[in-house]
């Protein structure tokens, strides 16, 4: 599985790295034990960091550096992982979803790279990640319409379906979902071998995860 990074995007940020894994998988409502897993990560990162010193991270300022460079708020447009430790930090936790969305989530708060997970029955390839066009929306998981405009986006024959800020519903995991990609975005370029590894042994571990295949595009 194989994502082309356009142009454009490539010229905002040389360094951007995508890593790839395709698996065959089995969704639940959730695990106790990944739960656990995950609350252990939410104390790590409450004791250790803080709002202040989380914002000058090399993977929190490459992103925002991005979205600037594309023309979009990195105040208002954050990625993920910025999202999702910023909760943590402000005492939010994280929502249950189902295991899969968990595991998403908890490999991108220890990466800190925006992490998107995917059903391949509902997109086709060829893949590219690219920049939103101007007038370009969707729906968000559990949001209203996106403005994706000038936002580092996935696309495929059928238009945009995802974005280091926020998914929409047409690819999201849910409980009929056998068969996803799990991208780990890094904007800047590191990192990606230790989160491929992390994630196929959670992907094995808590959703019966069977791993078709693993690719690294740049």
């Amino acid at each position: 599985m194989h994502i082309e990074i356009s142009k454009k995007l490539k010229k905002a940020n040389p360094d951007l790295l995508l890593g790839i894994v395709e698996a065959t998988i089995v969704v639940e409502n959730g695990s106790s034990v990944l739960w656990k897993e995950i609350e252990s990560k939410i104390s790590e990162i409450s004791k250790n960091k803080s709002v202040e010193s989380f914002g000058f991270m090399p993977e929190i300022t490459a992103v925002r550096n991005t979205y600037k460079r594309l023309g979009k708020d990195p105040s208002r447009y954050r990625g993920s992982a910025e999202a999702l430790v910023k909760r943590i930090l402000q005492g939010k936790g994280l929502y249950k979803v189902n295991n899969v969305v968990d595991i998403n989530n908890l490999v991108s708060i220890e990466t800190c790279h925006p992490v998107g997970s995917y059903d391949l029955n509902n997109i086709e390839t060829p893949i590219v990640f690219d920049v939103g066009d101007q007038g370009e929306s969707y729906k968000g998981i559990g949001k209203e319409v996106i403005n994706i405009a000038e936002l580092p986006v996935f696309r495929d024959a059928k238009g945009p379906y995802g974005s280091p800020t926020s998914d929409s519903e047409r690819a999201m995991i849910t409980s009929n979902t056998s068969r996803i990609i799990m991208v780990i975005i890094s904007f800047t370029g590191t990192g990606i071998d230790d989160g491929v590894r992390y994630t196929t042994d959670l992907l094995k571990k808590y959703a019966s995860g069977q791993i078709i295949d693993i690719t690294i595009s740049s």
